[in-house]
């Protein structure tokens, strides 16, 4: 063999060892899970008859799971739940599926923004009538910890060691292990039996922010475009797509960031940034849950996106 053959034989070696190195890295690189996309009580709602649900009643493949986010390591086979909804078995067996695990791998954590029920109540499956769990880190902040600890069946959870309870600091850093950190950040809601947060979650090449409930951006301290400009993707409040959504109800004893407000508030955002939100947590109400809505035209047309079941985002 010449030379230059040995030569060009070599470069193709290396290019190929490079390129399996770099596959090899993709598949190892942590990443996010979406669970659920709709509000507390999912999509189609209890008891609702309405034209927003009618249609999704006959049709399993467009219901949607109260909002809950996963985040995998493949490196280590770890998992941690953000949020662990009333529709934790179905999203547990997504995540099984997503993350390559054998049903009944153990969680390796759980992480709470606060004690509205979309967003704990899943917890009863670690029970001793479900899965008997051992010892479940629940990560969450005073009040919610408190509620936890002092409140039937959480409480039960408690004494059985289903689970164990993990303090959070506001913006104090959590380091699940040596690629992937987890920031709570407080947010004002209707907080009735716990404070409520938002998280940051960042890898080793990305960061998103999980903000599935907050009142108004205008009461919270820090405003959103300095937040959205730290990460990477950012999942945002849209339970309600505009004032009036819900007939006979005063919509200001349930607060949230309209996504109509939100979408106006940003407007002025480079293109970059705007792209980099996915609404999430949307009401059964909410028009932009339907596919090809005017609603949801809209929101996409002005540079952002709605979150999807079962989508995956690279930390």
């Amino acid at each position: 063999m010449s030379s230059e053959n040995s030569s060009l034989l070599a470069r193709l070696i290396l290019t190929c060892v490079t390129l399996m190195t770099v596959t090899v890295a993709a598949d190892e690189a942590p990443f996010v899970v979406v669970l659920g996309t709709a509000q507390d009580a999912g999509f189609p709602q209890a008891g609702c008859r309405k034209a927003c649900c009618a249609k999704v009643w006959n049709d399993p493949d467009a219901r949607r799971f109260a909002t809950s986010l996963a985040v995998v390591d493949p490196k280590t086979k770890q998992r941690w739940l953000f949020d662990c909804s009333p529709d934790f078995r179905e999203q547990l067996r997504l995540l099984d599926t997503k993350s390559g695990a054998s049903a009944g791998e153990p969680l390796d954590g759980i992480f709470l923004t606060h004690a509205h029920i979309g967003h704990y109540a899943g917890m009863i499956h670690l029970g001793r009538e479900v899965m008997g769990a051992r010892a479940v880190p629940v990560h969450a902040m005073p009040r919610m910890r408190s509620f936890l600890a002092n409140n039937g069946p959480w409480s039960q959870l408690l004494a059985l060691k289903n689970i164990q309870l993990t303090p959070l600091k506001k913006q104090a850093a959590v380091r699940l292990n040596d690629r992937i950190t987890v920031t709570p950040l407080l947010v004002p809601h209707r907080d009735e039996f716990s404070e409520t947060v938002g998280f940051v979650i960042a890898g080793p090449s990305r960061s998103v922010l999980f903000l599935p409930d907050i009142d108004k951006w205008s009461k919270w301290k820090t405003p959103i475009e300095t937040v959205l400009a730290k990460v990477d993707i950012a999942y945002l409040d849209g339970t309600f797509y505009a004032n009036g959504e819900i007939p006979g109800r005063d919509m200001s004893q349930i607060p949230h960031p309209f996504i109509e407000e939100s979408l106006s508030r940003l407007a002025k955002l480079p293109a970059a940034q705007r792209a980099k939100v996915r609404f999430i947590h949307l009401n059964h109400t909410n028009p932009a849950l339907q596919p090809g809505s005017a609603a949801a035209r809209t929101i996409r047309s002005a540079g952002s996106n709605l979150a999807e079941q079962g989508e995956m985002q690279g930390l």
